[in-house]
């Protein structure tokens, strides 16, 4: 019963040093393409881009397009 405690406490001790946002689906490290997108100022349409924005990437797994100005 023990050592069932001890693996415990390992398993919470190593997910509490997880920084936060970190999922199983985007991985550790890693950042989903919505959130780059916002990050450096743009929007993400299913639609075309509005007029005076340019496409500069992809968001959704490539579903969609990132519209920066």
């Amino acid at each position: 019963m023990r050592p069932l405690y001890l693996l415990l406490l390992l398993l919470c001790l190593l997910f509490s040093y997880l920084p936060p946002g970190t999922g199983f689906l985007t991985g550790i490290g890693q950042r989903s393409d919505q959130y780059i997108c916002a990050r450096k100022g743009g929007t993400c349409n299913f639609s075309p881009c509005p007029l005076f924005t340019r496409i500069d990437g992809t968001c959704y797994g490539g579903k969609a397009k990132c519209c920066m100005r």
